[in-house]
C-alpha cells in the first residue's frame, strides 16, 4: 500500500508498495545495520508487527530493458515516452557493490543518506546472489526461441541483430543444451525442431539462422502459441525449460488481444514451469507488452540495440537465466510506525504484491539467477527525534530444485537515514550516489524536468491509493487531466547529474557511469 509522497523518483503512481532498510554489508556504508539476518531456510512464521499501511511488498525484478531502450532513443535524438521509463530498471542497470552470499540464496544490504529536501532521505535496499563459475556443472537447458520475422523487422539492423545474438548463443550454449527455432510473421512455423547442440546440432542451428528473412505482418499470438507448443512437447525433466521471445513486440494481425496472449503465457508457466525471457529490439518497440509478457511468464526482459549488447546478453545474461538461484522471490519491508512518518518505494509498479501474500508461495514472485543484484530505492521521512529501529527488510524465495521456502532478513536502524549528505559527504557510498543519479535521471525523463515537458500520458496517471496524502505526494494532485508524476524535491539539474556521473566514472569500478553521463548529456540537448 502506498504510504507516502513521490519524493525521489516521482515516477510512480497507483496502488503501490513501500519500505526502508539499512545494513553494513557490501556496497553499503558501515555501521548501518542492527543485528543480522536469519540463515537461509530459517523461515519465520511470525506475522508482521505493523499494520498494512506500514508494509511494502513486491516481486523481485532484474529487468534492464527500460534503460537500454531509453539509451537507444536518446542516441537517435529523442526522449523516451514517459510510460517506458521504469526507475528500478535504470537503477538495476548499474553495479552496486553488494556483499555476495557464500551459498545459494540472497544477501541483504542497505544504506542511505540525506537528500537536501527537508526531513527526507534516500535509502537503498540491496539483494544479491552468488556468482557462478561459467565452467562449473549446471542443469541443461531446453530453449525455444520465438523469432519475429515480420515486416517491421526489416528496419536496418533489427533482424541482423537477432541473427548476431543467435550465432553467439550457438557458440556459448553447451552440448547438453537443446534449442528450437519458431518464426512468426503472418503465421507461425517451426524452422528448427528441438535439437541437441552436439557438433552437428550447432551446425544445423547456424544454418537455420542464416535462413531468417523479414516477411509480412506480425502475428505475435500465433508465434507464442507455437513456441509454447514446441516447448511443452519437448519439455525436458531436470532441465531449465524456457521460451526466448525476440521481437519488437508490435502485434498487428491475428491474435492482437494482449490479455489472450498473456493468458497463454501464464498457463504454460503454471502448468509446466516454462518461463519466458524477453529480448526487445527496434526503435519502435512494444515495451509495455513485452514487460507484461515476461511478468506473466515469470521471466525478465532485456533490450538490444547494438551487437555489443547482443554479445553481453547472450554471453552473460542468458546463462544467468538458465542456472537459477531463486524462484518466486519476493521482498517485504515492515516499517516501524513509531519512527517513520512517510515512505515510498521508487519503481516496481508492475511487480506489486499484496502484503498478505508475501508468504503465500502460490503467489508469483520473480526468478533470479547467479550474479544478479536487485536494488530498491526508498524515499523515507523519519519522525522528529526518531531513534532505534526504522524497519525490517526480508526477502523470501523458493529453492529452484526442492521448492523449499527460505528467508533472509535484516533490521534497519534510523541512524542509517540521518547520516551524511547524498552529494557532498565523503562517507556516502559511491554506489548509492550512482543509484541516485540513475533514479533522478529516470525522474527527469518521466516528469520532463530539466528541459522538455511531455504531454500528459494516461499511463503515468494514478487513480488508486494515495497513502497518507502527504504534501509531497502526488495524490492530492492526481485525477483527470492532472499528472500523477511530480518533479522531485531537491532534484538536481540534469547538468549537475551529468557532472556527478562523470566524477563517479573516474572510479575504476564505476566506469559504467560514463555512459550514464553521456545519456544525460543527450537528454539535455533534446527539446
Amino acid at each position: 500500500m502506498t504510504v507516502a509522497a513521490g519524493v525521489l523518483a516521482g515516477c510512480t503512481g497507483g496502488t503501490h508498495n513501500q519500505r526502508t532498510a539499512d545494513s553494513a554489508k557490501g556496497g553499503a556504508a558501515p555501521g548501518y545495520a542492527e543485528g543480522g539476518g536469519s540463515a537461509p531456510g530459517d523461515v519465520s512464521p511470525a506475522k508482521p508487527t505493523e499494520p498494512a499501511d506500514f508494509r511494502s511488498t513486491f516481486a523481485l525484478d532484474v529487468d534492464t530493458a527500460s534503460y537500454s531502450y531509453a539509451r537507444r532513443t536518446l542516441r537517435d535524438g529523442a526522449r523516451p515516452a514517459p510510460r517506458t521509463v521504469r526507475t528500478e530498471e535504470f537503477v538495476n542497470s548499474f553495479p552496486q557493490g553488494y556483499r555476495r552470499p557464500k551459498g545459494d540464496g540472497f544477501s541483504v544490504s542497505a544504506d542511505g543518506a540525506r537528500t537536501g529536501a527537508a526531513d527526507w532521505s534516500l535509502m537503498r535496499v540491496g539483494l544479491a546472489t552468488k556468482k557462478s563459475d561459467p565452467k562449473a556443472p549446471r542443469r541443461p537447458a531446453a530453449l525455444t526461441f520465438v523469432l519475429d520475422v515480420s515486416g517491421s523487422m526489416a528496419e536496418p539492423g533489427r533482424l541482423d541483430l537477432v541473427k548476431s545474438a543467435l550465432r553467439t548463443a550457438a557458440d556459448e550454449l553447451r552440448g547438453s543444451d537443446s534449442v528450437s527455432l519458431v518464426t512468426f510473421s503472418g503465421e507461425a512455423e517451426t524452422l528448427l525442431p528441438m535439437t541437441r547442440l552436439d557438433d552437428g546440432g550447432r551446425g544445423r542451428l547456424r544454418a537455420a539462422v542464416t535462413e531468417l528473412e523479414p516477411k509480412s505482418s506480425t502475428n505475435l499470438g500465433a508465434g507464442m502459441k507455437e513456441g509454447y507448443r514446441q516447448a511443452a512437447e519437448h519439455r525436458r525433466s531436470g532441465a531449465t525449460n524456457r521460451v526466448v521471445l525476440m521481437s519488437d513486440a508490435l502485434a498487428n494481425t491475428g491474435e492482437t488481444d494482449a490479455e489472450a496472449i498473456l493468458d497463454e503465457v501464464a498457463r504454460h508457466r503454471k502448468e509446466q514451469g516454462i518461463s519466458l525471457f524477453g529480448v526487445g529490439v527496434g526503435s519502435h518497440y512494444g515495451d509495455a507488452l513485452m514487460e507484461r509478457l515476461t511478468n506473466k511468464g515469470d521471466g525478465n526482459t532485456v533490450y538490444l540495440s547494438t551487437r555489443r549488447e547482443a554479445g553481453e546478453v547472450f554471453v552473460n545474461q542468458l546463462p544467468r537465466n538458465i542456472q537459477l538461484r531463486a524462484r518466486d522471490a519476493k521482498a517485504q519491508v515492515v516499517f516501524d510506525r513509531d519512527a517513520v512518518a512517510d515512505f515510498r518505494l521508487l519503481g516496481y509498479e508492475n511487480r506489486e504484491v499484496a502484503d498478505e501474500d508475501f508468504r503465500d508461495d502460490s503467489v508469483d514472485g520473480g526468478e533470479v539467477g547467479p550474479g544478479h543484484t536487485v536494488t530498491a530505492l526508498y524515499a523515507v521521512r523519519l519522525k522528529d527525534g526518531a531513534t532505534g529501529r526504522a524497519a525490517t527488510a526480508t526477502v523470501r524465495w523458493l529453492d529452484p530444485d526442492s521448492r523449499k521456502p527460505h528467508e533472509e532478513s535484516r533490521t534497519v536502524a534510523t541512524t542509517a537515514l540521518t547520516g551524511g549528505d547524498l552529494w557532498t559527504d565523503a562517507d556516502v557510498s559511491p554506489y548509492l550516489r550512482l543509484s541516485a543519479v540513475a533514479a533522478y535521471f529516470a525522474d527527469a525523463l518521466r516528469t520532463g524536468k530539466g528541459g522538455q515537458s511531455p504531454d500528459p500520458d494516461p499511463d503515468t496517471r494514478t487513480g488508486g491509493d494515495t497513502g497518507t496524502g502527504s504534501e509531497l505526494g502526488p495524490g492530492a494532485e492526481s485525477g483527470p487531466g492532472k499528472p500523477a508524476v511530480e518533479p522531485l524535491p531537491a532534484a538536481p539539474s540534469l547538468e549537475k547529474l551529468r557532472r556527478e556521473a562523470d566524477r563517479l566514472a573516474e572510479d575504476p569500478g564505476l566506469r559504467s557511469a560514463a555512459g550514464l553521463a553521456k545519456n544525460i548529456s543527450r537528454a539535455q540537448r533534446v527539446h
